[in-house]
């Protein structure tokens, strides 16, 4: 399939108007709303981590509501179950007098569902997020249920609060597209988000777009083209975030414990093709590979202990392979 400019134009109008609506709601954060938008649009799920109150929840019911897809929100907390999540098989009894099972689907079978702090509950339960992550699928007994499409899991964390967590493991990390990191409003935006959420009139989106504009605009990022030069840019960048590897610098060997899965190449062109796409292009350039690492790589390399008590962050290591 040949992108015409008529097709750009259309994708970028599309996409603009979403993340206005979206913006004339959440006030500041235009980054982490428009990584949110690109992360969506590639299929993929979002790990939001900032502090309690700076209106992680909000933004991704807004994003349901402009999106016009089913939002569902899970309250992650210690003594919640797998089935809580996923649905479970109950015993009905019929006019008959007959008793059989039948499945009662749970709150993932939606388009968008918010994991609000989903480290706050068990290993167990985290786990049941994977093969919905991964697959698309719910598999409970003998039976797989398909999830609606699209599907798209939005998660939070709070990185202060530590007690009574549990930190996600690297598998299900490796299933978010990209980690965003949710920062404190300045005083402008401060001072904007109080006005406009104390007074009378409180502002409610639009929908601006629908399930079958959202699927046109995943298939026309798939066929932005890549060439072989910038596809090995990328696996070189993945290959050098490793540490055993001999193209690792020593600044990686002695800071990173573990480098990024082939998923992490994967989510880099997935999302550089949609910010091509933005930039008028049909091709994705180094420049948008650059611009999408840190999300992309920043939960998928692991530090080492030297790391931590020399305060290097992943960010540090990720601007030093791309340079």
């Amino acid at each position: 399939m040949e992108i015409t400019q008529h097709d750009m134009d259309r994708f970028r109008d599309h996409f603009y108007a979403i993340e206005k609506e979206v913006s004339n709601v959440i006030i500041g954060q235009s980054d982490i709303v428009r990584n949110i938008l690109v992360a969506i649009i590639a299929g993929g799920n979002v790990l939001l981590e900032g502090l309690p109150g700076l209106g992680k929840t909000m933004l991704v019911k807004t994003l349901g509501d402009c999106l016009r897809l089913h939002f569902s929100r899970i309250q992650f907390t210690p003594d919640l179950m797998p089935s809580d999540i996923t649905g479970t098989n109950i015993l009905i009894k019929n006019a008959a007098g007959h008793s059989s099972f039948e499945f009662q689907h749970g709150p993932i079978f939606s388009n968008i569902v918010l994991a609000d702090e989903i480290n706050r509950a068990t290993p167990k339960t985290q786990s049941a997020l994977l093969e919905a992550m991964q697959e698309k699928t719910v598999t409970v007994g003998n039976e797989t249920y398909a999830l609606p499409f699209p599907f798209f899991v939005l998660a939070t964390q709070n990185p202060l609060e530590l007690e009574g967590t549990y930190p996600l493991p690297e598998a299900q990390m490796d299933r978010f597209l990209f980690k965003l990191n949710v920062a404190f409003p300045s005083k402008a935006e401060l001072l904007q988000i109080i006005t406009k959420t104390t007074g009378a009139d409180v502002y409610k989106p639009s929908s601006i777009s629908s399930k079958e504009e959202l699927t046109d605009m995943q298939a026309l990022s798939k066929h932005v083209l890549v060439s072989s030069a910038v596809n090995e840019f990328v696996v070189d960048l993945i290959l050098k975030c490793h540490p055993e590897r001999g193209e690792a610098s020593d600044f990686v060997k002695k800071y990173v414990r573990f480098g990024p899965s082939p998923r992490g190449a994967q989510a880099i062109i997935a999302t550089a093709k949609i910010l091509a796409l933005l930039d008028e292009r049909c091709n994705v350039s180094f420049a948008d590979i650059k611009k999408i690492c840190a999300p992309a790589l920043r939960h998928r390399i692991f530090l080492s202990f030297e790391a931590i008590t020399d305060d290097v962050s992943t960010e540090d290591i990720i601007e030093h392979i791309v340079k």
